[in-house]
């Protein structure tokens, strides 16, 4: 049995039966069935059809947003522009796949040599709570534009929101058997990794998670694309416009109240600005509003779950208790609900879990350095990849520091670390491999076949 449960109040809003493995086996099978006559479909057809989908998803954009709130706890004005988002990715798929996807004339020894992009066939999707639609449309809309099927299989608390997005996307005119979502728990999703219908499987999640899910992948030769945890660093240097990358930091790392794998999390200061970073970052954590996520002033509502909140608690604790000052927040509030304040931690170290470990709340950790070298030191100095930012007026130097020096696979400079239809994302190390959106992720889940003609 599936629950979900608001996180601003503890009430139950659902309960779900899960699927049996005979019912999995026959969703597999269908899938597999759907996508042998997908896949036959000329582009354009894949292409309208996805079109349709982002007009239902921008129809729709409050419905799913009160669903979001209702479900996770995002705040409303975040769920809208994350529908909003969702159709910007089917709509830049639908317009660009069939480009993404021709085929590569290859200068050979050949009469005729080229590359050609064959879809896998159906990949399964294990997906979190934090960005309920986007995660999924992120790597649907590349898929099905490519030929494939897809199965979801939904973080438990956001059961909902995977049965709407299955809903849309029927009505919007995508095959039934084409997607589904399966209501199934972990060992039920290990399985079906290994269904001879299953042809690859993409997760975004944990690290723990994502290694389990790849060794089961891997057991089984089946492609594998994994997006997991992060620490990002955002580097602050001596000549950065200090209120802009306060502003800057201060919106990532509370998107989401705070939970997403890419919010900046370690804010790295050379030492001669850390007294005006810190006390404009202080500043601008407090103008933000923490409240019911129904609310469109509200900026930071609960947390997905209590005990990941109690979680996240347990590691700033831990941390002061290693040496770390807490400047702002940091105590559970006395109220229903999920939540946890604002919080800024000073003076994190070397052995912390503020330092090492990633903090998924609203949590920030300022880290103090002498210079530039250490700053990139300490950035590079987490088993985390996946983003990073660097802040100066000199552009061309941190330029060439995020394109060179850091270890991460989306850096950024003078702005927060987001994802872009338009360009690749993922991580390295153990944040994760392979990448989705742009021209790339469409051709993770694709056969990348030499046809040489003598």
């Amino acid at each position: 049995m599936k629950e979900s449960v608001n996180p601003a109040t503890g009430e139950v809003i659902a309960s779900y039966d899960e699927m049996s493995e005979e019912e999995l086996h026959t969703i597999a099978q269908n899938a597999r069935e759907a996508q042998q006559k997908w896949k036959k479909r000329p582009f354009d057809e894949r292409a309208s059809l996805l079109q349709a989908v982002a007009d239902r998803l921008e129809e729709h954009k409050d419905e799913y947003a009160e669903l979001m709130a209702k479900e996770m706890g995002k705040p409303l004005l975040q769920g809208i522009s994350e529908s909003e988002k969702c159709a910007w990715v089917c709509r830049y798929y639908a317009d660009n796949g069939e480009e993404f996807l021709d085929d590569e004339l290859i200068e050979s020894d050949a009469r005729k040599s080229y590359i050609t992009y064959n879809p896998l066939g159906t990949v399964l999707a294990i997906m979190p709570w934090n960005f309920p639609f986007w995660q999924l449309f992120r790597f649907a809309a590349p898929a099905l534009m490519a030929g494939n099927a897809a199965i979801l299989k939904h973080a438990s608390n956001v059961t909902g929101c995977a049965l709407a997005i299955e809903e849309l996307l029927h009505e919007a005119g995508i095959p039934e058997n084409l997607f589904r979502t399966v209501i199934a728990g972990s060992e039920q999703a290990q399985k079906l990794i290994k269904h001879k219908d299953i042809a690859a499987v993409t997760l975004t999640g944990s690290t723990r998670a994502g290694k389990a899910v790849a060794g089961t992948a891997g057991s089984e030769l089946k492609k594998s694309v994994l997006e997991l945890g992060g620490s990002d660093p955002y580097i602050i240097l001596a000549d950065a416009d200090i209120e802009k990358a306060a502003e800057t930091c201060v919106t990532s790392r509370l998107i989401n109240s705070g939970q997403s794998c890419i919010a900046a999390k370690r804010f790295i200061v050379v030492e001669d600005n850390f007294r005006p970073f810190l006390e404009a970052v202080i500043s601008k954590m407090e103008e933000k509003k923490a409240g019911d996520p129904f609310e469109e002033s509200t900026d930071i509502g609960p947390m997905a779950r209590e005990s990941l909140r109690n979680e996240l608690h347990q590691q700033v604790q831990k941390s002061i208790d290693a040496g770390a000052n807490c400047v702002l927040g940091g105590a559970i509030p006395d109220q229903e609900g999920a939540y946890y304040p604002a919080t800024i931690l000073t003076n994190v170290g070397e052995g912390m879990p503020a330092y090492h470990e990633e903090l998924f709340g609203p949590v920030a950790s300022v880290i103090t350095v002498e210079n530039e070298r250490d700053a990139i030191t300490v950035a590079n100095s987490t088993n985390y990849g996946l983003g990073a930012a660097i802040f100066s007026e000199d552009v061309t130097h941190a330029e060439r520091i995020a394109a060179q020096e850091l270890e991460a696979g989306c850096c950024f400079v003078n702005d927060f670390v987001k994802s872009d239809p338009r360009l690749p994302f993922g991580g390295i190390k153990e944040s994760g491999f392979g990448r989705e959106l742009s021209h790339v992720g469409i051709r993770e889940f694709v056969n990348v076949k030499t046809v040489y003609c003598a």
